[in-house]
């Protein structure tokens, strides 16, 4: 299987306007949306938009995701409900954010549960209870390779 291509500074983009949801983005969801940013090796001014995001709030609707693929749209919706369950609370406001990607994302309810369940598995593994120790990249390897299962199916 090939691998995944480079994620976009949208991506990041999206993740850091769903960590304000609740109206706090905590140090700790920003440092991981930038160090996951850097790992990806984006470009010095992708970062500092992504990390200007991370202190001043963003709004989805302000956000153009058109270009994303699937597997972008999934991953982006996947780590944003894992990031609604950080602080042990899922606010009001967190959950009606989250369907806002989803629908913003076009992603139907199936693949968003689908989904969820993988980021939560990933979630409950000994070393990824905490956004620096959360594995991004097995995340995004389990979505690459569920699609791809998907449209050998089809």
């Amino acid at each position: 299987m090939e691998s995944s291509p480079r994620l976009g500074r949208e991506v990041f983009l999206a993740l850091a306007a769903i960590g304000w949801a609740d109206g706090n983005l905590d140090q700790e969801e920003a440092d991981a949306i930038v160090r996951t940013a850097l790992e990806e090796g984006l470009e010095l001014d992708a970062i500092e938009e992504i990390e200007r995001a991370t202190r001043t709030r963003l709004e989805l609707d302000s956000l153009n995701l058109e270009g994303m693929t699937k597997e972008d749209r999934l991953f982006v919706y996947g780590v944003a409900a894992w990031m609604t369950r950080l602080d042990g609370t899922v606010e009001a406001a967190e959950l009606e954010a989250l369907g806002r990607l989803g629908d913003l994302l076009r992603i139907p309810v199936g693949p968003r549960q689908a989904v969820d369940a993988v980021a939560q598995e990933i979630a409950l593994l000994p070393e990824g209870d905490r956004p620096a120790r959360y594995d991004l990249a097995r995340l995004r390897a389990n979505i690459a390779e569920r699609l791809e299962r998907s449209r050998a199916k089809d």
